[in-house]
């Protein structure tokens, strides 16, 4: 989250731009992001000149020879009005074709421009200031930044727009472990916030791998596929995954439920995703393909459905689903549920506190994990048992206000064991932990945290998927003393007040 002085600089950054005569949030959310991307593409051609001294080579120069003039530490040294010549007629035709020819990002930034006027300039150099403070050392800051400018939209968290949760995203990326070789996608990516998690995992934990050339093409050019169908979030999505290193990400537009997996049916491995629940849809806006899956108007059991087309077969999914996914009594709900367990392998079921999206939503939500088998009913592939966590605690208060509970080191699914106190305030690494050690996890008592209830029990509750329907709550037995007896102590309190005020009376006189 975006506090103290950082939040200061951002509220003034804004306002420079309100001063400018920009008016219409989204135009002022897109211009800070062009401006922290330029700076941003300084830091990684920078970065790339250390490495490649070193025998590094982890991708070409951004900037050119000719070029050098448009890098940030030149751009926020120039007087105003050639500062506002330089962006308009050079930085931001560079930053429209900064793709390769087989990337979407062109796509997406053929409109790229500035929107602050000549006469204004002087403004500019202000924002260029405002924006050359904000620290940059922390590689996702880009998308706290906009999940606090999304803040002041009025429509966010109404329709969809808010980031997930770093700390989520990964822990999801991290249960899921994407690896050179898996195609990963996000139909409503939004930031590509999943996206760029996956990538960093993939960077981290399995680096070697990468350093075959067929792996390092397929991780730039097919590893990363994300769709949305708003064009600002298309554009801040490929910025965001070119400045995490991925150069040829697959960002497209679609409007993944009105067109469904048309020509993608069984074509990833791995889907994560926070699809938006924005409510119901007319059935003649969905995809004829996803309504012969499920017949309903509801967003996120369409979603489902449309995870399911695009997975191939022993392709994983985990997606961010409402409450209601889990228990909802429809005929829709119920059939979606029981296909998920009979007919594929519902794996998990992680509950999340209902603070988790707050301030921008107060929405109750768990994360399905599932395998797409295609299984005859009950039979092979189908689910055995499904794992349930019960998440009490995410490292931040509940409150609007999120505040960090723990020190940074021991937020997210950190790899070190934390001690009873600190879980208690982050159960994120234990959810890892034991999801990597589900064997185990038959032997816990349904009184526990996690617990496994097998395929059968859940069928015989209508499929119920809530963690409440499993769950055993051990009461203390209370030993209540008798009434009367509480009667007869009270009475002799009251005798020895009387006695003692008579005494007293007798002491005065």
């Amino acid at each position: 989250m975006v506090t103290g002085e950082l939040k200061s600089k951002i509220d003034r950054l804004w306002d420079a731009f309100w001063t400018g005569g920009m008016s219409n949030p989204l135009t002022i959310i897109e211009q800070i992001t062009y401006l922290l991307f330029i700076r941003r593409l300084d830091d990684v051609h920078t970065l790339r000149d250390k490495q490649a001294k070193y025998g590094k080579v982890v991708g070409s120069p951004l900037f050119g020879p000719d070029q050098q003039h448009l890098r940030w530490h030149q751009l926020r040294n120039l007087d105003a009005q050639t500062l506002h010549r330089t962006l308009d007629q050079e930085v931001f035709p560079f930053l429209r074709n900064l793709g390769n020819e087989s990337s979407t990002y062109s796509d997406h930034m053929a409109n790229a421009r500035l929107e602050i006027n000549a006469e204004k300039a002087g403004i500019l150099t202000r924002v260029v200031d405002l924006v050359n403070s904000i620290p940059m050392d922390n590689r996702d800051t880009n998308g706290d930044i906009y999940e606090y400018m999304l803040s002041k939209l009025s429509t966010a968290g109404q329709n969809g727009q808010f980031r997930t949760p770093r700390h989520i995203i990964q822990t999801m990326v991290a249960m899921m472990d994407p690896k050179p070789g898996d195609r990963v996608i996000d139909p409503a990516c939004g930031t590509a916030g999943f996206l760029v998690a996956a990538s960093e995992h993939v960077r981290e934990h399995h680096g070697e791998a990468l350093m075959r050339q067929d792996a390092q093409r397929q991780f730039h050019e097919d590893m990363f596929h994300g769709y949305d169908f708003d064009s600002t979030m298309l554009r801040i999505g490929s910025m965001n995954m070119m400045m995490h290193g991925v150069e040829s990400p697959d960002i497209r537009y679609r409007d993944s439920l009105s067109e469904g997996a048309i020509g993608e049916t069984d074509e990833f491995s791995l889907v994560l995703a926070n699809p938006p629940f924005a409510g119901s849809l007319d059935y003649e806006s969905v995809s004829k393909d996803l309504l012969s899956v499920v017949k309903t108007k509801k967003t996120e059991l369409l979603f489902l459905a449309l995870f399911l087309r695009l997975l191939e077969p022993g392709g994983r999914a985990a997606v961010i689903v409402p409450d209601g996914v889990l228990f909802g009594s429809s005929k829709a709900h119920k059939d979606l549920r029981k296909a998920l367990v009979e007919n594929q392998r519902l794996d998990a079921v992680v509950k999340l506190p209902s603070g988790v999206f707050k301030p921008y939503a107060g929405v109750s939500t768990a994360i399905l994990f599932f395998t797409k088998t295609n299984a005859q009913t009950g039979g092979a592939g189908a689910t055995d048992e499904v794992w349930f966590y019960d998440v009490q605690a995410d490292g931040f208060s509940l409150d609007d206000k999120r505040t960090p509970l723990l020190d940074e080191d021991k937020l997210g699914p950190v790899r070190e064991e934390l001690s009873a106190q600190e879980h208690a305030k982050n159960n994120l690494p234990d959810i890892v932990r034991r999801w990597s050690q589900r064997e185990a996890e038959r032997d816990r008592a349904r009184t526990e945290q996690s617990f496994v209830v097998p395929r059968t029990e859940i069928a015989e509750n209508d499929y119920d998927l809530s963690i409440n329907r499993y769950k055993e709550i051990v009461f203390e037995e209370e030993d209540h003393q008798d009434p009367l007896e509480i009667i007869a102590e009270l009475e002799k309190l009251d005798e020895e007040i009387r006695q003692g005020l008579a005494d007293l009376k007798e002491m005065l006189k």
